[in-house]
């Protein structure tokens, strides 16, 4: 499908664009991510576009039996157009022989892909419209007629830990014996916060959430009743022509109260043995994932250890990248690379099995993946962290925080790690009452 463009200027584009979150609530799809860019000083080198709204469906998958890759392969040379969906961590168990059996109270589809109604790509100041009849530019008169209403905010939300700090100990210990045994090197270890019968505005969250954390692959997406609220910093893959980019992120510190403590804390996250022998373990993983669809030797590491600052938090993050051969589809390269090793750990298989074993719920859509695919085949997919996931019909509302185990980590400086990733959330609910 060949769509048109109108470009637009609105007067105050952040009031326009809140204005095009809010309006797009009464379409049961929608996609809004937001890179931040314009207070992002890092990780924006690989950003294409500021922020893209994908509003209403013309389409979508529907996915019957365990061929989700194939139906998504199917789905994307039918449509022929821009596409906006998510992957589930659990669709793991279609890619490799695996089960799970905990219990899941969100329910996202394990797949889902949306061909939009709407398109509109923000760059700079300008927005442009994305379209296939000449009524749809009327959406953005209808849009700037839209009136913000203010939300009384949700004072009672009480969101619990699913482990006790004794009872995450001694499963981390359970995990460090797996290491020892040899069956396993790294693990991404989780563990879940949730409340039951709770009413919210997603849309209003996430505007908090947003301007806590101006993280570079945020999200604001909505599944007819299911909705993520993402403030991710982190990109699982991107392909710009027959380039890939992954950016995984291993290792976590707190950012400085003074100018001086903070850059003390990047040189010592940026030197720390730890938590370089975890980044680059990952690293070692995704080179050899992306292998699978590389072209011979073009799998490089562009940047070790990286230190990435953002509002909360320093990331250690490293960018791998390869160029793939047109010979493998969209489907053949999210499937070499899915789940993302920075949300598993090594060997991945062995690590997603212990997973199930020492993790109490199902992650769902939480280190999965949200994201959008261009008609030249172009795509760029997000890592669901640092979220809340709610389900408006049953009221479940969620968000999970995790972290490496190895054999030099220590489980109560893991723990605090987990306490520092779900302060965000945490600061959010305070920021609300």
């Amino acid at each position: 499908m060949k769509r048109k463009i109108f470009k637009y200027t609105p007067h105050n584009i952040q009031e326009f664009k809140n204005k095009i979150l809010n309006w797009s609530n009464k379409f049961d799809f929608f996609t809004y991510l937001e890179s931040n860019s314009d207070t992002q000083k890092t990780n924006c080198n690989y950003n294409t576009y500021d922020c893209l709204f994908a509003i209403g469906n013309l389409s979508v998958l529907k996915v019957v039996g365990n061929d989700s890759f194939d139906s998504l392969q199917r789905y994307i040379n039918k449509c022929k157009d821009w596409i906006f969906g998510h992957i589930n961590y659990d669709l793991k168990n279609e890619i490799e022989n695996l089960s799970s059996n905990n219990e899941d109270l969100i329910l996202f589809p394990n797949i889902s892909f949306f061909q939009p109604k709407y398109l509109i790509i923000q760059k700079g100041v300008e927005l442009s419209l994305y379209y296939n009849n000449v009524d749809d530019i009327r959406i953005f008169n209808e849009i700037d007629l839209f009136e913000l209403e203010e939300t009384v905010a949700n004072d009672s939300l009480n969101l619990k830990p699913e482990f006790t700090k004794e009872d995450y100990l001694k499963r981390v210990a359970k995990v460090q014996n797996e290491i020892k045994k040899g069956n396993i090197y790294e693990l991404n270890f989780c563990f879940k916060y949730g409340a039951q019968n709770v009413s919210i505005n997603p849309s209003k969250i996430w505007q908090n959430l947003n301007e806590l954390s101006n993280a570079p692959m945020s999200c604001y997406y909505k599944n007819k009743n299911h909705y993520l609220l993402c403030s991710s910093p982190e990109r699982f893959i991107k392909k710009i022509n027959n380039k890939l980019i992954a950016q995984p992120i291993k290792g976590t510190a707190k950012r400085g109260e003074s100018n001086e403590t903070d850059e003390l804390i990047k040189i010592e996250l940026k030197n720390n043995l730890k938590e370089q022998n975890e980044n680059v373990m990952i690293v070692d993983l995704v080179r050899n994932d992306l292998s699978k669809v590389a072209d011979s030797q073009s799998v490089k590491v562009e940047e070790l250890f990286e230190v990435y600052s953002f509002k909360q938090v320093h990331q250690l993050i490293s960018t791998i990248t390869c160029s793939v051969s047109k010979n493998y589809s969209i489907t053949n390269i999210l499937n070499a690379n899915f789940p993302m090793g920075s949300m598993t750990g090594a060997p991945k298989v062995s690590a997603m099995k212990l997973i199930e074993e020492f993790e109490l719920t199902k992650r769902g859509i939480y280190s999965g993946t949200i994201g959008y695919i261009e008609p030249n085949g172009n795509f760029d997919f997000n890592v669901v962290i640092r979220s809340l996931i709610y389900n408006s019909e049953n009221k479940n509302l969620s968000y999970s925080v995790g972290s490496a185990i190895t054999s030099l980590a220590n489980a109560n400086e893991e723990y605090d790690e987990c306490l520092l990733k779900a302060k965000i959330i945490q600061d959010l609910f305070k920021k609300l009452i």
